[in-house]
């Protein structure tokens, strides 16, 4: 009491005379929320560097909460090192921000996430960098010149579900030392290690995760993050990372924390449930065709099954409607589902739904894809006999 006397009031309320201990053994961990750091002395201040494993000096480089979800994300990837950011495309832009110059050349999959797509070609139109597109499952159709440096890989693509040939397209990039960066938000860390992923043990440069789909679960969180083993690698993007004053929020990070737990639970019910949907959906005429890469007649299947020896799969599959059923059936169809809500991202607990014309999205031709409409399901966590019904109700709108 006599300590608050000392202070003027207003003095009194910011420097609290008490401070309770700072740390308890809880479940889970504390949050730090912070964009000022307080330096202990001068000591602590100029006796530190930027590359220093936890350098505590600024919120955007980090606090214990960023860290620590840092850390269990690297862990369940197979990496070592992890930088956090605010969404799963700011992690990509990141990526081709810190490894592209002018007169680089980048390969991109076919079915490349279409907003990476159009982050690069807005850097190809401004500061001169090559993009080139290959056929995710046919490595003959990846031919990098001397100029290539990254390699952008997708597993799986995110609307037609192709499982690329990874073992085939990484010895191919590393043989001619271009980087790899794999999209891994469909993998998520529990269908196949993206640095261990093979038989000869290969590994990707770069895991790229948006961290909003299954660790969120929430449908509420957006974040993003990049894994790497090289710490060299992990400097360079760490450097873009700092000076581009990329952070996230520990309130955010926190959330996303709290939902780890149970994120193989969530991701494997969804998965089941998807094969459920698969099964029946590859007996309903309206479809001339259902993607999910467990599927032995879906492309890419052999190099799910070569990659993903976990036979873990995610909750998504994709069908494409006869050409009999145009824009406007299509359309009718989604507007009638009722569990299924239309929106983009999966990995929450809502069943979603997305319309994609695919011929306003590719680039090559491909000839494992039938002609038509793709609708994409994107399973949550409600019964899949429901799911089946509502999707069979909505089907009865187009007789």
């Amino acid at each position: 009491m006599s300590h608050i006397l000392n202070k003027k009031f207003q003095t009194a309320l910011i420097h609290a005379p008490r401070k309770a201990p700072q740390y308890i053994s809880s479940v889970q961990p504390p949050l730090f929320r912070a964009s000022t750091i307080i330096f202990e002395n001068t000591d602590a201040l100029f006796n530190r560097h930027w590359t220093d494993p936890y350098d505590y000096s600024y919120g955007t480089h980090g606090t214990p909460t960023t860290f620590t979800l840092a850390d269990q994300i690297a862990q369940i990837e197979g990496g070592e090192y992890c930088l956090l950011a605010p969404s799963g495309l700011s992690a990509i832009n990141l990526v081709n921000s810190a490894l592209l110059a002018q007169g680089d050349e980048v390969w991109v999959p076919d079915n490349v996430y279409g907003p990476n797509m159009e982050h690069l070609r807005n850097l190809e139109k401004r500061y001169g960098i090559l993009v080139r597109v290959y056929n995710p499952i046919d490595v003959t159709s990846f031919t990098p010149s001397e100029h290539a440096k990254l390699l952008w890989l997708e597993a799986t693509g995110s609307v037609t579900l192709e499982f690329p040939d990874l073992v085939g397209l990484v010895q191919k990039a590393q043989a001619q030392q271009i980087l790899t960066v794999l999209d891994n938000t469909w993998g998520a860390g529990l269908a196949f290690n993206p640095f261990d992923f093979s038989d000869e043990h290969l590994a990707v440069d770069i895991s790229v995760h948006a961290l909003t789909k299954y660790p969120s679960g929430g449908g509420d969180i957006l974040m993003g993050s990049v894994v790497t083993r090289d710490l060299q690698l992990h400097h360079k993007l760490f450097h873009m990372h700092a000076i581009q004053g990329i952070a996230v929020s520990g309130d955010d990070t926190a959330q996303i924390q709290r939902s780890l737990a149970h994120m193989s639970i969530r991701y494997d019910q969804q998965a089941q449930s998807a094969l459920k949907l698969l099964a029946w959906l590859k007996q309903q005429p309206q479809f001339s065709q259902v993607l999910h890469p467990c599927d032995p007649e879906s492309a890419g299947h052999e190099y799910w099954k070569q990659v993903c020896t976990t036979g873990k799969s995610a909750g998504l599959v994709s069908v494409i409607f006869k050409p009999e059923y145009d824009l406007k059936a299509v359309r009718k169809f989604c507007d009638h589902l009722n569990l299924f809500k239309l929106g983009f991202s999966w990995g929450g607990p809502i069943s979603l739904v997305m319309l994609y014309e695919l011929n306003h999205m590719r680039s090559l031709k491909n000839t494992h894809l039938q002609q038509g409409l793709l609708v994409r399901f994107c399973i949550g966590l409600e019964d899949a006999e429901d799911l089946v019904q509502d999707i069979q109700n909505a089907l009865k709108q187009l007789e």
